[in-house]
């Protein structure tokens, strides 16, 4: 019997979407605090420590706002490197801006695939006609 291994990681994904993760931002904002100066290198641990707990509160009474494919594709664009509330957030904000933008000029996918075919058919009358190699 085979099992469709591909749409386990898939699945997994989506799964996690439907809550906000739960990650350790300590080497994140480690790493932030030590980019500064050495003297207020607690400080600024303890203040990114505070920020990215506010970040996550706030995230988490919002979560239910973003698209689910959104919460999905941002949750995997920034787990696979010291993941922090803060760059999810600013990726969800950015999916919906992006979202918004697209809407408002009426821009959807299938007039950007007619709008490409004129550019290109433009083009090819330009050239004289034929392949582009």
């Amino acid at each position: 019997m085979l099992i469709p291994v591909l749409h386990l990681p898939l699945t997994l994904l989506i799964a996690a979407a439907d809550s906000v993760p739960n990650w350790d931002v300590t080497g994140s904002c480690r790493g932030a605090a030590r980019a500064g100066y050495a003297e207020n290198a607690d400080e600024r641990l303890k203040s990114c420590m505070e920020s990215e707990k506010r970040t996550r509160e706030k995230l988490a009474a919002d979560w239910s706002t973003y698209p689910a494919a959104d919460r999905t594709k941002c949750i995997a664009l920034v787990k696979w490197f010291s993941p922090t509330y803060t760059e999810l957030v600013t990726c969800l904000e950015m999916s919906d801006h992006v979202r918004k933008a697209t809407e408002k000029r009426g821009y959807t996918e299938q007039t950007s695939t007619m709008s490409q075919l004129r550019i290109s058919d433009n083009a090819a009358l330009r050239n004289g006609g034929g392949c582009f190699f």
